[in-house]
Formats: structure tokens, C-alpha cells, sequence
């Protein structure tokens, strides 16, 4: 358990950006550096999609997965936004809609804000909410 939750807004510059590669990107990069990771997913196609995805991106690389949010065999799981996120993830990548409840829990919350303007509005609200708990969340513009 963590007192600060380091929180980051990806911002996608153009609509044609997927959400998914960057939370693949993320995921591997996390995984590297020794941490246990959870992606959460809106709804169960999105987590199928992420798990298809998470088998052939980023080419070349295996990212090791799994579909079972309790399965802590996995360095990555792959749940969905009502989801109870597992005490042992330290990393949460959102691709919900929704706040992360209680995010101080986690070293990491990376949100990925999506390119085209109008799914941009829970992204704001999410980035108020967290600003309102305390946590300052950093942005940072992926692509051009």
C-alpha cells in the first residue's frame, strides 16, 4: 500500500491513435520494471479485444497475460471497470470511463485519454476527480 498515487493522463493526439496499443505499451513497459499490472476494460468485448491484442502487440514481444483478474500468476490482467482490482496490482491502466476508486492504493494510475474530441469529456471528468482526492495528475501528449 501507497500513501501517493503517481497518476498520468496519455493524451492520444489524433483519432486515429488505439487506446489498446498504448495500454499494450504501457503494460510492457511496467512489466519490465518488476511491477504486477491490471488493465482495466469497459466491458467484456473490450477485454476480449485487449487479450487478442496483448497475444500480437507490440510485435515481437510476448507480454504475459491473463483474462482472470485473480489469476496472480500473471503479471498483467486484463479486468473490467467493476471489477474489484486485486491488492497486489500496482499499476492500473484505465480504459474505462470511470474514475479508479481509491487510487492512493496503487504506486501508478495511467489513464488513456482517447484522440478524437468528443470521448475526451470522462477523461476531464476522471482528471477532476483525482485532482479533487488530492493527486495531481500529469498529462503528456502521445503522437503528433
Amino acid at each position: 500500500m501507497t500513501d501517493t498515487c503517481q497518476v498520468d493522463f496519455y493524451v492520444l493526439a489524433s483519432p486515429g491513435q488505439k487506446a489498446g496499443h498504448l495500454a499494450c505499451r504501457l503494460a510492457i513497459m511496467a512489466w519490465e520494471q518488476g511491477h504486477r499490472i491490471i488493465v482495466l476494460a469497459e466491458n467484456a468485448n473490450g477485454a476480449r479485444q485487449l487479450d487478442e491484442l496483448m497475444w500480437e502487440h507490440p510485435a515481437g514481444r510476448f507480454l504475459p497475460h491473463s483474462a482472470d483478474v485473480m489469476d496472480q500468476s500473471a503479471a498483467v490482467r486484463i479486468g473490467l471497470a467493476d471489477n474489484e482490482i486485486p491488492a497486489d496490482c500496482e499499476v492500473v491502466i484505465n480504459l474505462t470511463t470511470m474514475p479508479v476508486p481509491r487510487p492512493e492504493r496503487f504506486k501508478r494510475l495511467l489513464e488513456i485519454v482517447p484522440g478524437n474530441d468528443s470521448e475526451r469529456t470522462a477523461s476531464r471528468h476522471k482528471f477532476r476527480t483525482y485532482r479533487e482526492q488530492g493527486l495531481k495528475p500529469a498529462s503528456h501528449t502521445i503522437g503528433k
